[in-house]
């Protein structure tokens, strides 16, 4: 298990929309414990693949909780079919946006087809965090940032930060 380097705003790379993996392989197996490896040491709950500079349709969920055993998910080419009319709040963080944290409204329960990494097709039903860490991650796959889920001012703030930031560290 490699610990990648996480693309951050403002990165391009992070409004690309990520392709269908083709086959689940050796190489998509080790892309998940390398995913999960950079999730865990940064630390967070979810990680799409286009957060390290892979732009595949694939992600990793973790919501277990400080001493309990670890629970990792893996989703390729992850897709909604349904989404609840109910609507729930979290306050949303994202570890391309680091420090940065905004209450985002999503629905609150989802249906989602997806790969797992024995090649099989599954559909689950999310709800609560779950169903929100999903949609998240999600977006990132089609170029979407949780940021783009808040008001114009608040985005234009953030990015002018990180664009300000990036510009130092350069």
């Amino acid at each position: 298990m490699t610990i990648k380097p996480l693309i951050i705003l403002p990165d391009p790379v992070l409004r690309q929309v990520s392709t269908k993996v083709e086959q689940v392989n050796d190489d998509i197996r080790t892309l998940a414990d390398d995913l999960l490896a950079t999730m865990y040491d940064a630390p967070g709950i979810g990680l799409a693949a286009v957060q390290v500079g892979v732009p595949k349709r694939m992600l990793v969920i973790d919501l277990s909780k400080e001493g309990e055993d670890k629970r990792p998910q893996v989703f390729i080419n992850p897709e909604i079919l349904s989404f609840s009319d109910e609507r729930s709040a979290y306050e949303e963080g994202c570890l391309s946006i680091p420090d940065y944290y905004a209450e985002v409204e999503r629905p609150s329960k989802i249906t989602l087809k997806h790969i797992n990494l024995d090649g099989r097709e599954e559909t689950i039903e999310a709800a609560g965090l779950l169903s929100t860490c999903l949609q998240h991650e999600i977006d990132h796959l089609n170029g979407v940032l949780f940021i783009d889920h808040i008001s114009r001012l608040k985005r234009e703030m953030v990015i002018k930060k990180f664009t300000k930031a990036a510009k130092i560290r350069a």
